[in-house]
């Protein structure tokens, strides 16, 4: 003797049509929140900046420099604009926001050198928002504008820049400036 075993009904089946149509004649609202999750999605970059290069880039290239980018290149006694030109085979200028500035300060005498290096031969970005944290403000401002090559050695700055597309990164690497995701079409050193 067969156990007993309950049927399925096929979606196909009326009856789940008509418990269906029921279902939304009592509940419109259920309806409306599907649309709105749908348009609160975030919206997604294109993925063929990746691959095909920015026409923002250009000569001359503008540098966006973090703390810890001026740090090593000081600890490695590479001049900043000098080594930026010898890799990128053109006028650079490097820039520096607020927050750079703020936090260079924040760490005191020790990091002075550095302090004095910005302020000769780097540019000031001002910000507009509240608090003091460099790699947000870096990355709210490459999102914005992708005139920018990034100049950092920090590996979690490095790995949320890389999924903004069409975005360098210049980090320092045997003791020399080395270039990521740059554009053939320039022939910069990598």
């Amino acid at each position: 003797m067969k156990p007993k075993t309950a049927k399925i009904i096929k979606l196909s089946d009326s009856r789940v049509k008509a418990a269906k149509q029921r279902e939304e004649e009592l509940h419109p609202k259920k309806k409306k929140k599907t649309l709105t999750s749908q348009s609160a999605k975030p919206a997604i970059s294109s993925t063929t900046m990746f691959f095909s290069f920015n026409q923002q880039l250009g000569p001359p290239f503008l540098i966006l420099c973090d703390t810890n980018f001026i740090n090593f290149s000081i600890k490695n006694k590479l001049d900043i604009v000098e080594n930026l030109m010898d890799c990128l085979l053109a006028k650079c200028v490097p820039y520096v926001t607020d927050c750079v500035v703020a936090e260079l300060q924040k760490l005191g005498s020790k990091y002075r050198v550095a302090l004095k290096i910005v302020k000769q031969c780097c540019e000031r970005l001002p910000c507009d928002h509240k608090g003091t944290y460099a790699d947000d403000c870096i990355v709210n401002r490459v999102t914005q504008h992708k005139c920018y090559i990034v100049g950092t050695c920090d590996k979690e700055l490095k790995r949320r820049i890389r999924k903004i597309p069409g975005v360098p990164i210049i980090s320092i690497v045997q003791r020399q400036y080395s270039i990521e995701r740059m554009p053939d079409a320039y022939g910069c050193n990598r």
